[in-house]
């Protein structure tokens, strides 16, 4: 599988990353999902402190461990649990994040974190605190690289004039289009790197299709344009591909981009995703008629 750089770093990523938030809490069922991940050439695994209380990280660790160092280990900080686990706050005060990534350190059973991002961001954070946190991390050898997890472009802005982050995460996809005019072209100007979530729309844009779709609509899509667009995409492009193939490849297609983080559940799941990436790129042609056909969505509530 083919490698990106991440931002100015040193770390390569594979265009395929494995989201791990939605593997099992099994951990025979989730360790045979990130072996089937490391037999398709990914290397690069995204967990989060927030997921399973903390259990996504011990597993994803264990199974890692063994070839800690041929992989790229990211995972997240800045959301609290309350004591009844039933809810979490917001907390991206320094004392938390220099304590949260202590005990991700422990789960995970490694020394190091390669990328560790801020799991969210609004403009009334201590910014420069969160930064300074971040940073002298960095310098105490507890993460090599840090990011931010936001789609709220102004809190991204603020942190790329201010931090020297190699990343950010953002949710993108053909149905959700916000990124395209007022974030990815910046980013990449500034040698920032995107890595991608939700790719597949909730699933929307997998090869189950409308059997995904909500009565509620999808983002600024009504119900019963989901049901118009998708055929019709699906009309329009799928003689040689999969959905999920195009979906993956509409993300690899922009050079901000250097990974697409999908979530699997299933050794099936994975295969698919990961033969998805491995394909021809999408031509111009291909992402001209997607760029008809689908909406340039604006950011609007999240700022």
């Amino acid at each position: 599988m083919k490698k990106r750089q991440l931002g100015k770093s040193d770390l390569y990523v594979s265009e395929l990353g494995l989201g791990c938030m939605s593997l099992s809490t099994n951990p025979k069922h989730a360790q045979a999902v990130i072996e089937a991940a490391l037999e398709e050439g990914v290397n690069y695994f995204d967990t989060a402190d927030l997921y399973d209380y903390g259990k996504n990280e011990q597993i994803v660790g264990q199974v890692l461990k063994p070839i800690r160092d041929k992989v790229i280990i990211a995972t997240k900080a800045g959301n609290r649990w309350n004591e009844n686990k039933d809810g979490w706050s917001w907390d991206p005060s320094k004392k938390h994040i220099k304590e949260a990534v202590k005990q991700s350190l422990t789960r995970l059973g490694t020394d190091y974190i390669d990328l560790y991002q801020l799991h969210g961001g609004t403009k009334e954070d201590p910014i420069d605190e969160t930064i300074e946190a971040f940073e002298e991390l960095k310098d105490e050898g507890f993460i090599r690289y840090y990011g931010l997890s936001s789609i709220r472009p102004n809190v991204i802005r603020e942190y790329m004039k201010k931090s020297n982050m190699v990343s950010v995460m953002m949710q993108y996809s053909l149905l959700d289009r916000r990124p395209e005019e007022e974030l990815l072209p910046l980013l990449l100007e500034n040698s920032i790197s995107v890595v991608t979530r939700g790719p597949l729309a909730k699933g929307l844009l997998s090869n189950k299709m409308l059997e995904m779709a909500s009565e509620k609509g999808y983002l600024d899509y009504s119900f019963e344009e989901l049901n118009h667009i998708l055929p019709l995409l699906k009309e329009k492009l799928t003689d040689s591909r999969t959905m999920t193939e195009i979906a993956l490849q509409y993300n690899l297609a922009h050079p901000a981009i250097s990974s697409v983080i999908a979530g699997a559940s299933k050794v099936e799941q994975m295969k698919e995703n990961a033969k998805a990436v491995q394909t021809n790129p999408l031509s111009e042609e291909e992402l001209s008629i997607i760029q008809s056909i689908t909406k340039m969505n604006q950011y609007e509530e999240h700022r």
